[in-house]
């Protein structure tokens, strides 16, 4: 019987403590890890922010080059606005100045870009067809002031992003604000 006793304090396996205390720390290092995703993920969607605003601003340049103005949809004198959707946005499509016609966007950029989700806003766009600068009261926004008239585009940002803080911005033909 003395021997029996041996061979029962030999068996080898964990104890229930042991395994509870290996679940704590695996469930522990797992909430770190994804908490550090969730941050990558967020800067992700704002670098992607930044990136079709500057696209988008690149593509404005090349329209005014080529067709005297800034796209918009309006008659003269008014302003024009759209805001991008998850599907999208077509209104650049029928987008006119006085010497580009209706379908010429397609030309500088082939697709409205929209914002990443979950997080953000749905970036906006308001420009002048006549030329005039836009004012903040037509575009609830800041004001560019130039010459050729301008266009505002606006986005938001979930984090800092470079010198840029979290929450609403502007970019305008000076730049991003």
């Amino acid at each position: 019987m003395n021997n029996s006793k041996k061979d029962f304090r030999k068996e080898k396996g964990f104890t229930l403590i042991e395994l509870l205390v290996v679940i704590a720390i695996i469930a522990i290092l797992s909430t770190v890890v994804m908490a550090g995703l969730n941050s990558a993920r967020l800067k992700g969607r704002d670098a992607k922010r930044l990136a079709d605003v500057k696209q988008m601003q690149a593509a404005m340049e090349l329209y005014f080059d080529s067709c005297g103005g800034y796209p918009s949809m309006g008659s003269a004198g008014a302003y024009s606005t759209w805001t991008t959707t998850a599907t999208g946005n077509t209104a650049f499509q029928a987008a006119t100045t006085p010497t580009c016609a209706a379908g010429q966007w397609a030309q500088f950029m082939a697709s409205v870009p929209f914002n990443p989700a979950p997080g953000g806003a749905n970036y906006g766009y308001c420009a002048n067809a006549s030329g005039a600068a836009v004012g903040a009261a037509s575009c609830a926004a800041l004001s560019a002031t130039t010459a050729y008239g301008g266009y505002q585009m606006t986005f938001t940002l979930e984090g800092q992003s470079g010198s840029l803080p979290l929450g609403a911005h502007t970019a305008t033909p000076s730049g991003i604000i």
